[in-house]
């Protein structure tokens, strides 16, 4: 079984935010994205490739689609397939979010996580 324990796992960059993996197979990814305030993940699209958001810390303000909301810990959202989406860290404090994404087009055997999102 593996287990991770994400309070130890996260990292944060001043540069930008910062990736974790925690788990990639080919079928699936799962990271813990890591803000400082002002950083932000760029709007971008997957195709064929589902993503969702779940905020462990902090608040964040999410755009996907044409929707602009802002989330707090314990909130949710999904980034479906072919919808532009990304998030910043206009907060005063860290944001820590577990990203889940399905299916992992990057994954690559024996390169640990591989994807390149």
């Amino acid at each position: 079984m593996e287990i991770r324990n994400i309070i130890e796992m996260m990292a944060f960059s001043k540069e930008k935010m910062k990736k974790v993996g925690l788990f990639s197979t080919p079928r699936f990814f799962c990271d813990l994205y890591c803000f400082e305030p002002g950083q932000e993940q760029k709007p971008h699209v997957h195709d064929g490739e589902d993503k969702v958001y779940c905020v462990l810390e902090g608040e964040g303000t999410f755009r996907i689609g044409g929707e602009v909301k802002n989330l707090s810990q314990n909130m949710v959202t999904l980034a479906p397939s072919g919808i532009e989406h990304g998030v910043r860290n206009e907060g005063k404090s860290r944001l820590v979010l577990i990203v889940f994404m399905s299916p992992n087009s990057h994954f690559q055997e024996g390169k640990g996580h591989g994807h390149t999102h």
